[in-house]
């Protein structure tokens, strides 16, 4: 069995780390704080550049030599507003000094220099609505091709409502074949409402040789490093997912999975 479910490794302090070498890729890494008041967090950013995202909570915030200030606004993830976010270029360092109970990721991809730190939201974020039927879910798109915010990065939010699909119909972007498909290694980072319940998240190629199918419990990452990666949230069971996608190039260009390729081009 793959081993692309991880789970947070404590409930205090930092809880997931995931690199390109724990990952067995080359792009995305992936961590994520719980802090409680006044806990702290600080890392440089070596040659990754980075997205913090304040998943819950607030916090004090320097990085890149300035004060950001308070970053955060929501308490709940599930509120749905837009989240604070706070893009650093690689050659960095980044604290934080938490002034609630705080959940932060740490988005990270290879850096090239090419964009300066920046606020990301919450203005200019808003609730999208994509899909149709019970494959209906709601976007946050914090940095993906059309923002030109990062030389790696690309970070969004789904919510995804109780009794519906995600990441879906199923896709691949496992190719560096521009503009056919691109090659995007994608992290995963689940949350339930309510927190007792859970989701299922599949990965799986076209030959069979990789076909992991998984229960995500609340706080779980999943790591994809190729072939499709739907998700479902049973009946009664809110989803959200933070997903990190980084590859050769900043395009998300994907191929259906052939079963339901049909699905893709009726509901387009």
């Amino acid at each position: 069995m793959a081993d692309l479910l991880r789970k947070p490794f404590g409930a205090r302090g930092k809880v997931h780390q995931i690199t390109p070498q724990s990952a067995g890729w080359r792009y995305v890494g992936f961590s994520l704080y719980h802090l409680k008041p006044g806990d702290t967090a600080a890392e440089a950013t070596g040659d990754t550049e980075v997205i913090l995202v304040m998943v819950e909570g607030k916090a004090q915030v320097t990085g890149a030599g300035q004060d950001w200030g308070t970053l955060g606004e929501r308490m709940n993830v599930f509120e749905k507003s837009s989240p604070h976010c706070l893009y650093l270029p690689n050659g960095t360092e980044w604290s934080v000094e938490a002034e609630t109970d705080c959940v932060l990721a740490v988005c990270s991809a290879p850096g090239k220099g090419g964009h300066a730190a920046r606020r990301i939201g919450p203005g200019g974020i808003s609730l999208t609505e994509r899909g149709k039927g019970t494959n209906t879910r709601h976007i946050n798109n914090i940095a993906m091709e059309n923002e030109d915010y990062c030389d790696s990065l690309l970070v969004t939010e789904v919510f995804t409502p109780a009794g519906h699909w995600s990441s879906y119909p199923s896709h691949r972007h496992d190719e560096d074949d521009f503009p056919r498909i691109t090659y995007l290694e994608e992290t995963y980072y689940h949350r339930l409402n309510p927190s007792s319940g859970f989701g299922i998240q599949r990965v799986y190629t076209d030959d069979g040789l990789l076909d992991e199918t998984m229960a995500v419990k609340d706080g779980d990452v999943v790591l994809v490093p190729r072939g499709h990666h739907p998700c479902g949230a049973p009946y009664g069971f809110e989803m959200y997912y933070l997903n990190v996608m980084a590859g050769p190039r900043r395009n998300w260009r994907f191929v259906p999975a052939p079963e339901v390729e049909w699905i893709m081009e009726r509901d387009g």
